[in-house]
């Protein structure tokens, strides 16, 4: 764009609206209000966003951003996105954010970025690849929120600008849009400029962000007559008669660029700014950009069309030494041919190289013939490689060549993928992957690049996965290890894509073939965990058995044992074998170390193992291998569907133990992440399940109803085994509505589907508990019947868990004394566990049922407790029901602790226990799932609100 040039400070034309909008930015920034006063508040950041078509002035523009911010003591960070760099991971990333972190010393670097060091650090350059499975997506992104976060807090106030937006990679471009609508709660203000017509689907939320222009970026438009006269009188002199200005205008339709552009093509003809001139404008426009451009070009010679043509297929940041070598001249040779093309105002810069503009490196890249090009990419890649640069600086250019059997660009393609993938980058591996297939690859390499190709394809498109391992499976494999890898690949990927019967066949005909024993007990001990997750299992009392069988006869000295034993826990709780028997089991799993986040291991089993615990009355173990386990997928960056699990789990444990809002937060945090992985998944019908289950005991059935229809929970019901049980959960749901006709008759189609596969056990699923209560209502014998089975398997269980919510089920479709002395047994028993919710339940059903046999007195008092109780658990709908019959007593409800009416919140309520019960403030932090500065937030809250100098709670607070 135009400007003053003999002015220091440069003018930009007709921009001023848009100037305007920087400098209330910036102001906000500084904490300024746009009149120059001191804002009330806290200064705030902001998101500006620039559109208009190439030539309109958005790089001009920003970087007057850029020199504004500087001259106001802001932290600068820049990025421009590259038509020739769009396919390289994180080019846009590492733009804005190496600069600040390179050159740090390894182990300064691990501080500032701690947990995050191996998650970011590839992605942007900083380290080394390490081993171990690549991050998810959203964990990477989360960690680049994280890197930019703390260097907007730490070097404050910030301004970050991208240009030419629509042409970064996918994967910087999809991390900024997610991460802008922040900048308004940071000292920070993102300027994004773009061509409108040219971004891309996955950079279409920035046409929606929210920013000073009412949700929509800020249009440029053309530049005025008047304003390109004013351009041209100040470049040429004010001599220029009107219509030679009016002219200049016509011919370059307001564009700046090009505008600028023929002023100076006026000035090195040496025409003059008058009317008799202005017919020779039109040709000297036309040279500016496109063919006229290119006729330009070549009128400089072929040494230097040469160098200008790898300098454009090298895009941005040329190095004059590597442009020399990819165009095949001598460094005197190349020197000139860049000085000739500054000159000709086509590069610009010396070491750097640049372009003057995007549109003259596109026309020029566009120029170079077809075959040429195609050469110049593979003449690049191999200067780059010979240049010492990452493999994946040169696999862009290896994606422009074509397919010639080369096994050197198989290798480079190959070695680019396991970069980005690491870095986590799966589709750009995946490009790299499919691009090196069609070299072909050797013969006797072609199976390991589909094995590579599938697994980059793993978590994005799974489908896609299965076919590329199953053609892999079909290819001659001479290595016997990346045949079993193969296939421990292809199982998990159908087992996770709901077709678990496919993913234990695939097991099933490689388990007879195989003949290492450790690599068979392997695929024995997968086959054996697909099957339990099968709803449609043909044959799992014989299964049962041969698990029971193998597991008594291993000791547990490496994973895949471990994992046996950890399998044949879970069968046992699922059957409902005396509950130390699955603890037993459980405790030999766990002796040599059972990891979450296991290479090529799942995390199933482990987190089986850890649920036992929880069904067999011991929630404090499960919430210690809870905590661990979570911390291991945190570790690696695992922040979609494993996260998911690890939430909505722990969410479901809570559940258990009656503490019914951190259970209900943890549910909705689980199906925030599990909507990342999308609907219809194992992670969401968890989730929705739990969440369902939860708003239930809270008495908020008609939310619960929202909940189902809002997420499409019901028919039909997931193929793999889900807990809570998907369909149990849907015939409770039922009953709560009153649709006990329906309610019964899903129960009773879960009771099918899962007795003949053994699973009776109530603390597990209980349907029985449910179908009773819903049979109750026109089959009352029949609902006794089922309530005492329910029963009878719950004391084989041994739980005090199971057995007080079958007894008090029991006792709701009783009559008579039944009643009353079954409540008095689930009571006792209930007290016993960690059951909270189910005692209050049991509480207020005892007290009910005493009133109504004249024991008034007894009642009152477990009416009282078992308000309390429910109160405490936050069960709304149970304290409801508490008061309505200590009101048909006569009775006045005593003030329960609720969230409402103590002084403590839920939290505070939390942190101030886990002190009491002797744990560190790192402990708290971890089990909070917080950090340690909001576990001392909390705890100084408890001081403060307790008035007591409890000496937990003094130590607690004292300074690390």
């Amino acid at each position: 764009m135009g400007w003053r040039s003999t002015r220091s400070d440069r003018t930009l034309f007709e921009r001023e609206s848009e100037l305007a909008a920087v400098d209330e930015a910036l102001g906000e920034l500084a904490g300024l209000r746009p009149d120059g006063s001191e804002m009330a508040d806290r200064p705030r950041g902001a998101l500006l966003a620039f559109a208009a078509p190439a030539g309109l002035g958005k790089t001009t523009l920003l970087a007057e951003v850029r020199r504004r911010a500087a001259a106001r003591g802001c932290t600068v960070l820049s990025a421009r996105g590259g038509d020739q760099e769009q396919r390289v991971a994180f080019h846009v990333a590492r733009q804005l954010l190496q600069p600040r972190l390179a050159g740090v010393p390894e182990a300064e670097l691990r501080a500032r970025l701690g947990s995050w060091y191996d998650i970011v650090g590839p992605a942007l350059g900083l380290c080394a690849l390490t081993d171990g499975a690549p991050p998810d997506q959203q964990g990477l992104r989360d960690g680049l929120d994280w890197v930019l976060t703390h260097l907007a807090l730490q070097q404050a106030p910030m301004v970050l600008t991208l240009d030419d937006a629509h042409w970064a990679d996918p994967e910087s471009l999809r991390w900024l849009a997610a991460f802008a609508p922040r900048a308004e709660d940071l000292p920070l203000v993102v300027v994004v400029a773009y061509r409108p017509d040219e971004l891309p689907e996955h950079a279409e939320a920035f046409r929606e962000l929210p920013g000073r222009a009412g949700g929509r970026p800020l249009d440029l438009e053309p530049l005025s007559s008047a304003a390109v006269a004013r351009l041209v009188r100040e470049a040429l002199g004010a001599h220029a008669d009107d219509t030679f200005c009016r002219e200049c205008w016509a011919v370059t339709t307001g564009n700046p660029f090009e505008t600028v552009e023929l002023i100076v093509k006026v000035r090195d003809r040496g025409l003059s700014p008058t009317e008799a001139e202005a017919p020779l404008l039109r040709d000297l426009a036309a040279a500016v950009k496109g063919s006229g451009l290119i006729a330009r070009l070549e009128r400089l010679g072929t040494s230097t069309v040469r160098f200008a043509w790898a300098c454009a297929v090298l895009g941005t940041e040329i190095h004059p030494s590597l442009a020399a070598a990819v165009a095949g001249l001598g460094h005197e040779e190349a020197a000139d041919a860049a000085d000739a093309l500054r000159g000709a105002r086509i590069l610009t810069g010396a070491a750097p190289l640049e372009f003057v503009h995007p549109l003259i490196a596109t026309a020029v890249y566009r120029a170079i013939p077809s075959g040429v090009r195609v050469a110049l990419h593979g003449q690049a890649a191999w200067c780059v490689v010979n240049d010492g640069q990452d493999p994946s600086v040169a696999a862009r250019h290896l994606l422009e060549t074509h397919p010639d059997g080369d096994p050197w660009v198989v290798q480079q393609l190959r070695a680019a993928a396991v970069e980005t993938l690491r870095a986590g980058a799966p589709d750009a591996a995946r490009s790299y992957l499919a691009r090196a297939l069609r070299e072909p690859p050797p013969f006797e390499d072609r199976a390991a690049v589909l094995y590579e190709l599938g697994s980059a394809s793993l978590l994005t498109e799974p489908a896609t996965t299965v076919n590329h391992l199953r053609a892999a499976l079909e290819e001659p494999i001479a290595d016997p290890a990346l045949r079993q890898h193969i296939v421990y690949r292809l199982s998990q990927v159908l087992a996770h894509s709901d077709r678990l019967a496919e993913a234990s066949e695939t097991l099933g005909r490689e388990i007879p073939v195989t003949g290492d024993a450790r690599v068979r007990l392997r695929m024995i001990a997968e086959q054996f965990m697909w099957d339990a997750f099968r709803a449609d299992e043909p044959d799992h009392p014989s299964r049962s058995r041969r698990l029971t069988r193998l597991a008594d006869r291993l000791s547990g000295r490496d994973l895949t044992e471990r994992y046996v034993i950890g399998l044949r826990t879970w069968d046992a709780v699922q059957r409902g074998e005396p509950a130390h028997v699955a603890l037993r089991h459980a405790e030999r799993a766990l002796a040599g170390g059972l990891g979450w986040a296991e290479a090529d291991r799942g995390f199933e089993v482990p987190v089986l193992v850890a649920l036992a615990f929880m069904y067999a009355d011991r929630p404090c173990r499960t919430e210690e291998l809870f905590a661990a386990g979570i911390a291991d997928f945190e570790s690696q960056g695992w922040r979609g569907g494993h996260l998911s699990f690890g939430y909505t789990l722990l969410g479901y444990l809570r559940y258990r133990r009656g503490r019914l809002a951190e259970a209900e937060d943890f549910a909705r945090a689980g199906l925030r992440l599990a909507a990342r992985v999308g609907p219809g998944t194992p992670a969401h019908w968890y989730a929705v399940g739990s969440l369902i289950e939860v708003l239930l005991a809270r008495g908020r059935v008609a939310e619960a109803a929202r909940t189902a229809t809002d997420h499409a929970f019901g028919e039909p019901f997931p193929a793999a085994v889900v807990f809570p049980d998907a369909q149990t959960v849907y015939g409770e749901l039922l009953l709560a509505q009153g649709r006990t006709e329906d309610a019964v008759a899903h129960l009773a189609a879960a009771g099918r589907r899962l007795e003949p596969r053994g699973i009776r056990n109530p603390a597990w699923c209980p349907w029985q508990l449910h179908l009773a209560r819903a049979e109750s209502h026109d089959t009352p014998d029949r609902a006794v019947t089922t309530a005492l089975e329910a029963l009878s398997r719950a004391r084989q269980f041994g739980t005090p868990s199971a057995i007080g919510q079958a007894l008090r089920v029991t006792a709701e479709v009783s009559s008579g004394s039944a009643r009353v002395k079954h409540l008095e047994e689930a009571v006792a028993h209930l007290e016993c566990s960690p059951a909270a919710y189910e005692l209050a339940c049991a509480l207020v059903a005892l007290g009910t049922a005493l009133r109504g046999t004249g024991r008034t007195t007894e009642a009152a008092e477990y009416l009282y407790r078992g308000l309390e109780a429910a109160a405490q658990c936050g069960a709304d709908g149970l304290v409801e029901a508490a008061r309505d019959e200590l009101a048909a007593a006569g009775l006045r409800p005593r003030r329960p602790h609720t969230a409402e009416t103590d002084t403590l919140t839920a939290q505070e309520r939390s942190a101030a226990t886990l002190t009491v019960d002797g744990l560190t403030r790192t402990e708290i932090a971890k089990r909070l799932h917080t950090d340690e500065r909001t576990v001392v937030r909390l705890l100084s809250a408890v001081y403060r609100k307790m008035g007591t100098d409890s000496t937990g709670l003094a130590q607690a607070l004292e300074p690390a």
